[in-house]
């Protein structure tokens, strides 16, 4: 049956005659349009329908339903809310049918995304390895849409490997949140830590076969240089290098922490040709990354800051001064030495004010250094940070 045809029928059992009639009443046209359009799972049609009959209630034109264009003021708010639960309903219908990258069409308009990534992690537990359209269409929803990142580079972990993996997961580092990278980083960290750790244990039990078990990767390589005698090495080096940075993004709670600083130690050990630089400050690129893991678990603090602070100090490039600075001051926010970080780095940072990312002024106000503030602004001819650490001395 056509859609017009179950329409006309859903309208006779309503007025209990004749579509053709005329004595059907709004209410009962849109009643049978949205059962058609149920009846028909056309949901996307069903959601301008529910809107159709918002309008119709309000007064409103019934033309163009779903727009948000010219609501007038007094019906603004009940639209909105209309419009809001219309989504989630319609929504909720495609989850219900499976249809993710429809719903998250609109769990995302309305800022509801709990349903959708729930949904994707579920769905991630359940579809194969094996590539096809199922698992391409979650790929894309989850990685490239941005649904669920961290499911989605689980799951392209798990079907296409390591490398595919680090490639994705580098393009995608701007867009994801601090946690969303730090859980994916854990979960990079996790794969490469027991690749290289069982790969390290073979290697070592060709010339120990009673080696003791369960030793950590640390344990493994500690005084047994023969493994990287002649550019020996265990694991994709490249990979080592994306994911050991990776994991400067990991809290001191996190258990793979303790694994990243063991895949620097690995690295520093590696021939000078497999150990490629990064940047600045992480040029000397494992032993700038040990330094700095370190700090963030809580080892050797003191230590790992004066690093980077002579670090500062023998460099003679401006461009790369403001660089180590940056690093200096975000490790010192993270392993609470603001007062050492901005001691050193201020002068290269106090003209750093991004609205969306680091800001000097902002940065001193938490740290209670108004006086450096104060001194910044002085030599940089700048108002508005003076006034802010007046304003903030006064309410001191």
């Amino acid at each position: 049956m056509s859609a017009i045809e179950t329409f006309e029928t859903e309208l006779k059992k309503s007025v209990g005659g004749s579509a053709e009639s005329g004595t059907f009443s709004s209410s009962q046209v849109l009643d049978a349009v949205e059962s058609t359009l149920l009846a028909q799972k056309d949901y996307h049609r069903l959601f301008d329908a529910k809107l159709m009959r918002v309008r119709q209630s309000l007064g409103m034109p019934v033309t163009q339903p779903t727009s948000l264009k010219d609501i007038p003021a007094e019906h603004e708010v009940a639209f909105r809310e209309a419009y809001t639960n219309a989504a989630r309903e319609i929504g909720q219908l495609f989850l219900n049918d499976a249809q993710l990258a429809d719903a998250w069409a609109y769990f995302r308009t309305i800022n509801e995304t709990t349903p959708v990534r729930d949904a994707i992690a579920k769905r991630a537990t359940e579809i194969g390895s094996e590539p096809g359209p199922q698992l391409d269409e979650l790929l894309n929803l989850a990685l490239y849409e941005g649904a669920h990142v961290v499911e989605g580079l689980k799951l392209l972990l798990k079907s296409h490997g390591i490398c595919n993996t680090v490639t994705a997961m580098g393009q995608l580092m701007a867009q994801m949140t601090q946690d969303e990278r730090r859980q994916a980083a854990a979960v990079m960290v996790r794969t490469i830590y027991s690749d290289l750790q069982h790969n390290v244990r073979r290697d070592v039990e060709r010339r120990q076969p009673t080696l003791k078990p369960g030793l950590s990767l640390g344990e493994l390589i500690r005084g047994r240089e023969f493994l990287f005698a002649e550019g020996a090495y265990h694991v994709d080096v490249s990979h080592l290098h994306s994911i050991v940075s990776f994991a400067r993004h990991l809290l001191p709670t996190d258990p793979e922490l303790k694994q990243a600083i063991e895949l620097s130690q690995y690295g520093a050990q590696l021939a000078e040709q497999l150990r490629y630089p990064g940047d600045v400050p992480f040029d000397d690129y494992y032993a700038a990354n040990e330094y700095f893991l370190k700090a963030v678990a809580g080892m050797g603090v003191d230590e790992s800051m004066q690093y980077f602070i002579d670090r500062l100090n023998q460099e003679p490039d401006a461009a790369d001064k403001r660089m180590i600075a940056f690093v200096l001051v975000d490790l010192g926010q993270r392993v609470d030495r603001v007062n050492m970080a901005l001691d050193a780095a201020a002068p290269h940072v106090s003209r750093l004010e991004d609205p969306a990312g680091f800001s000097f002024t902002s940065y001193c106000v938490s740290a209670k250094r108004l006086d450096t503030l104060q001194a910044a602004a002085r030599e940089n001819d700048d108002v508005l940070a003076m006034a802010t650490a007046l304003l903030m001395k006064g309410r001191g």
